[in-house]
């Protein structure tokens, strides 16, 4: 069959674009060199931070803001819980210039928030062991997303739309042409108008002419047991904590995030950290943790900060970030090919945008006026 729209990649980015696509009538076939939701990629680990101030950047609130709608639409097609609203805060110093972003955003877009010192803090929420010189954001909007059942709620929408589903089936090359595009996989030749290339972490295989601008890094996800529960824990929000100017025995690590215990987890406290010290490419295999990694991520990160979290994780993941410099997106047409769509990097801060991307996407490749404004994401030329 002659596609309309071939996806290659249906993680978080891929699944909402195939399923939008669907939803406007369009023949779509979707490729996957594995079977979504996995763990190899970007998009898993229990829960994923939304919220709807962005300290990364103005232009990406229309986009969390839609997807907040969107994911309430999923859960009624597909009957699946996947966005919890637990409130969220962001923790900083006087010297954090992403707690005043973030700050700074809510108030130019009518968000709702709360500013805390660092008593009203320890106050609110005893989890938190903040220091007097403590400020935090709180924002009651925010929350986690289920990053699994959100991928797999979309495909199952999708396939139900009429999406060929063409999963464990590696894309090797494509080629377009104003007449069409056609990628070839392992398995088969398949051909198509247009072409949605959102292979996250693989996107240098199938996009070199962006190997100067996309780099891919290791991060690490822990859930660390509770060794002592604090007060309020049944009232705990997602949470950043914002480092600022602090050393932490990680090169380039600024902070670390997290989330309240989860219901069906499979137990104790998620906290994640960022690093961008070494660059990495995707080798089918899973990288967790190293005795090191943890200890340093124990003491120097988490430290007393949640002093009642344990010292040894239950379990330890890695996950892969796919990331551009200024961790900004790349949401685009080819340089060379205006029948392709390059849909990647999200540089770690992707998911809570993914289902407002897929629809944008969609939009613009069904002849449609995007709902949100792209142009900021645009592929850097020159």
């Amino acid at each position: 069959m002659r596609g309309e729209v071939i996806v290659v990649g249906v993680g978080a980015m891929g699944a909402a674009v195939s399923w939008q696509l669907a939803r406007r009538g369009l023949r779509v076939i979707a490729l996957d060199r594995y079977a979504p939701p996995h763990d190899r990629g970007s998009t898993h680990g229990e829960s994923r931070i939304t919220r709807l101030a962005v300290g990364e950047g103005d232009e990406y609130v229309p986009l969390v803001r839609r997807s907040h709608e969107l994911w309430r639409e999923i859960e009624a097609e597909s009957q699946r819980t996947l966005l919890t609203q637990t409130g969220g805060v962001v923790i900083g110093g006087p010297e954090s210039d992403f707690l005043e972003r973030t700050r700074e955003i809510a108030a130019r877009h009518g968000i709702v928030h709360e500013s805390l010192d660092g008593a009203e803090l320890r106050r609110r929420f005893p989890m938190f062991a903040a220091g007097e010189a403590a400020r935090a954001y709180y924002e009651p909007e925010a929350g986690y997303v289920r990053p699994e059942a959100a991928v797999a709620a979309q495909l199952g929408l999708a396939a139900n739309s009429g999406v060929q589903l063409r999963l464990r089936e590696p894309a090797l090359e494509w080629r377009a042409s104003p007449g069409g595009v056609r990628v070839r996989t392992a398995s088969a030749v398949h051909d198509a108008d247009q072409l949605v290339l959102c292979p996250g972490a693989w996107i240098n295989q199938l996009f070199p002419e962006g190997r100067d601008v996309f780099e891919v890094y290791r991060q690490l996800l822990f859930w660390f047991p509770i060794a002592d529960e604090p007060p309020g824990l049944g009232e705990m929000p997602v949470f950043v904590w914002d480092f600022g100017g602090e050393r932490t025995g990680f090169v380039h690590m600024h902070g670390f995030y997290g989330f309240p215990p989860l219901a069906g987890s499979a137990g104790g406290v998620k906290v994640a950290t960022e690093q961008f010290t070494r660059a990495t490419e995707p080798d089918e295999a899973q990288h967790p943790a190293k005795p090191d990694e943890v200890a340093l991520v124990r003491r120097h990160v988490i430290g007393e900060r949640l002093p009642w979290l344990g010292s040894i994780p239950l379990r330890t993941v890695s996950c892969l970030y796919t990331s551009t410099r200024g961790s900004r997106f790349v949401i685009d047409r080819h340089p060379a090919h205006e029948n392709v769509m390059i849909v990647s990097a999200c540089s770690g801060h992707g998911f809570k945008h993914s289902t407002a991307v897929g629809e944008a996407v969609a939009q613009w490749m069904a002849g449609q006026a995007p709902g949100v404004d792209l142009r900021p994401f645009r592929f850097p030329r020159g």
